[in-house]
């Protein structure tokens, strides 16, 4: 039977016909693997998702955690699973070996994990943010803090946070609060609120490390004025036992719409409820240099919105798959043509509506697979370069597609849950089926590790500009190589080719006007329109790269690769002609707009 969370068939196109994993393996780093090795972890992947994630989907959304005697609880299921998923030393998997990792491509490992994301995406956070706060460490952190931490979070024993948004400042990080004052022994005690802290607080783990943006007093202001420090729940002693409680404790948790089964906390650090040594504050340990901390958090968040992208291509993903199963399944009228009232109702997938709704989904989350799984592919062209133009490129390139990989999954495959639950018809809507939760659960996404309005102006106000262009150059050496491509190949390729062709050189004008600009505030007043047609532009050219892929096979997963290519490039790609149209005017309405008495 079908899997209805993942297609295996999709990702096993993708990483060795589409993206050619198998040509990793020639690379050191990679070497001692195989292209079987790489199809047993998905395998191992897809077994432990449906056996441990998908059965308690539904039960963590209606059984959130709890907070009783100050202690946050979450349900017995959710423990186990993680538990089953530390056992099989999975976390680690694309980590050096030096670490306790396995050196897997991170393309490989991504789309392993995605199948724990389509099947309960609250459950699987609690490890996907202790890898990224993991993946920090190893980064900056000290020979000493990384032997603290890092053995027992890649165990499973304990995880991980990113501490940034404060209640008075929310996304802006040049104005939080936290305090983070020197002591005499060389660390720091913390002083302060954060807010909206996925996986804050819980007992899951037997400890929790928050990474914390604190400012030292006499620190620049602004965010050149920002440390990050290592916040643990339980100080660790030297042999690695666990010693007092941290002065770090769960205000309260916030009651979200979706994703309920990761906690989401609101943290006071300092606040008196515990007192380390007899001594005031939170207990916390300076990672790197004093005022580097937002450059090195970024590291973290720069691959928690990839995360977020992939998330949301999950729940995308097993949304479509599942409205497709009801489509092909449920009996209801007959055809237009149809004249006979005797005759039998159809399945509605033979309506031309459905089919309609079916093809969106289909482009939207086969699309956003793509360009996920090929970021992920750059992370490893990152870290396996051969030589250091190579890595540089691919940086750039990982770089500028970074805010469009976080944002357009997490827009688009939103929108293609709301087409499974209208597929669903009333039924979409109730509790008996997962639609409605999955749309839940995936709106969070927009919102997550920064929203559409923070990932566009970083888009249009920093990357395409940043080092001259460079990022913006090498895409479109590739989008060209590919037209250039499609084009030899003739026929339906050549024609998506110049479709593609006549769109990049509108963006890449409007770019240019958008970036001559004298005024910032009116270039980047719509940027978020920028990010949407971008992105719509860059997920075409993958699925021309898809079609190039599936040239000249002819069974049906091929044959529905280019429909689905068809209609993004019919239906999909030409709205990009008028948002780009509209924002070479430059226009301010936005900029110009005020609001007040129109209430009255």
């Amino acid at each position: 039977m079908k899997s209805k969370l993942m297609s295996r068939r999709d990702l096993d196109f993708l990483l060795f016909e589409w993206l050619r994993v198998d040509e990793l393996l020639k690379r050191p780093r990679f070497a001692h693997h195989s292209s079987d090795t790489f199809a047993d972890v998905l395998t191992l992947c897809e077994e432990l998702a449906e056996h441990h994630f998908a059965p308690h989907y539904k039960r963590s959304d209606v059984e959130e955690p709890t907070v009783e005697g100050g202690v946050v609880s979450v349900l017995p299921d959710v423990k186990d699973a993680l538990r089953a998923f530390a056992d099989t030393e999975l976390l680690a998997m694309s980590l050096d070996e030096q670490y306790g990792g396995a050196q897997v491509p991170v393309v490989v490992s991504t789309a392993a994990f995605a199948w724990f994301q389509a099947a309960n995406v609250s459950t699987l956070g609690y490890s996907l943010l202790t890898l990224a706060n993991a993946n920090l460490l190893i980064e900056f952190a000290t020979e000493d803090q990384i032997a603290a931490y890092i053995p027992p979070m890649l165990a499973g024993r304990f995880t991980g946070t990113m501490c940034l948004s404060e209640p008075q400042a929310g996304s802006s990080l040049s104005d939080i609060t936290t305090r983070a004052v020197p002591q005499d022994d060389g660390t720091y005690r913390l002083f302060g609120s954060k807010m909206w802290i996925s996986a804050g607080d819980h007992d899951a783990s037997e400890n929790i490390v928050h990474l914390v943006l604190a400012r030292v007093p006499g620190s620049p202001r602004g965010t050149k004025g920002i440390s990050l420090f290592i916040v643990p729940k339980f100080l660790v002693a030297e042999d690695g036992s666990l010693g007092e409680r941290n002065d770090v404790v769960a205000a309260g948790l916030n009651h979200k719409m979706g994703q309920r089964g990761l906690t989401n906390a609101a943290l006071n650090f300092g606040d008196g409820t515990f007192e380390p040594g007899g001594t005031s504050g939170a207990v916390g340990y300076l990672v790197g240099e004093l005022n580097h901390g937002l450059a090195y958090m970024f590291h973290m968040m720069n691959e928690a919105r990839l995360i977020v992208g992939a998330a949301a291509t999950a729940l995308g993903y097993t949304g479509y798959l599942k409205s497709l199963d009801y489509a092909r399944t449920r009996p209801q009228g007959r055809p237009l043509a149809a004249k006979d009232p005797d005759m039998e109702p159809v399945s509605i997938i033979e309506h031309p509506d459905v089919k309609r709704m079916l093809l969106a989904q289909k482009s939207y989350v086969e699309g956003a697979l793509a360009l996920v799984l090929y970021c992920a592919r750059l992370t490893d062209l990152t870290a396996a370069a051969e030589t250091p133009e190579e890595r540089r490129d691919a940086t750039e390139l990982l770089d500028l597609l970074t805010p469009i990989t976080k944002s357009w999954p997490s827009q688009w495959c939103v929108a293609a849950n709301d087409l499974a639950i209208q597929i669903h018809g009333g039924y979409g809507y109730t509790r008996e089926y997962d639609l409605e939760q999955l749309y839940r659960d995936n709106r969070l996404n927009p919102i997550h590790e920064g929203t559409h309005g923070i990932q566009s102006l970083d888009l249009l106000g920093r990357k395409v500009r940043q080092h001259g262009g460079a990022g913006l150059t090498l895409l479109e050496q590739e989008v060209t190589t590919t037209i250039a491509r499609a084009t030899a190949f003739g026929g339906e390729p050549a024609q998506l080719g110049e479709r593609l062709q006549a769109s990049w050189q509108t963006l890449r004008d409007v770019t240019t006007v958008l970036l001559s600009c004298g005024d910032p505030t009116v270039a980047l007043a719509n940027s978020a329109l920028y990010l949407e047609a971008f992105g719509h532009i860059v997920v075409a050219w993958l699925w021309l790269d898809q079609v190039l892929a599936a040239h000249g096979r002819d069974d049906a997963f091929y044959v529905g690769k280019r429909y689905a290519a068809r209609y993004f490039y019919r239906y999909e790609l030409p709205k990009t002609h008028a948002q780009l149209e509209f924002l070479a005017t430059l226009d301010s309405t936005t900029v110009e707009a005020t609001f007040d008495g129109w209430d009255a």
